[in-house]
């Protein structure tokens, strides 16, 4: 959903990254804004990232993600 409009105020955006595709995309940075929104969402799994925080580049052409169940 991304109610914040891509601004880290929220965890609506949460995905889970495909394990193939987490070394590209990378872990949130500790003590940012995405890992303390991250702490507040449901289902929060070693892979997730907010998505709005994962910066589009062409090495990402055909990312895989997954949203948590109660986020369909």
């Amino acid at each position: 959903d991304a109610d914040c409009g891509g601004e880290c105020a929220c965890a609506t955006c949460h995905v889970y990254v495909d394990p193939a595709w987490f070394e590209k995309t990378g872990a949130p940075v500790p003590a940012s804004q995405e890992a303390s929104m991250l702490s507040f969402a449901a289902e929060a799994e070693f892979n997730s990232r907010l998505s709005c925080q994962i910066a589009m580049r062409q090495e990402l052409d055909g990312l895989i993600v997954r949203m948590p169940q109660g986020q369909h």
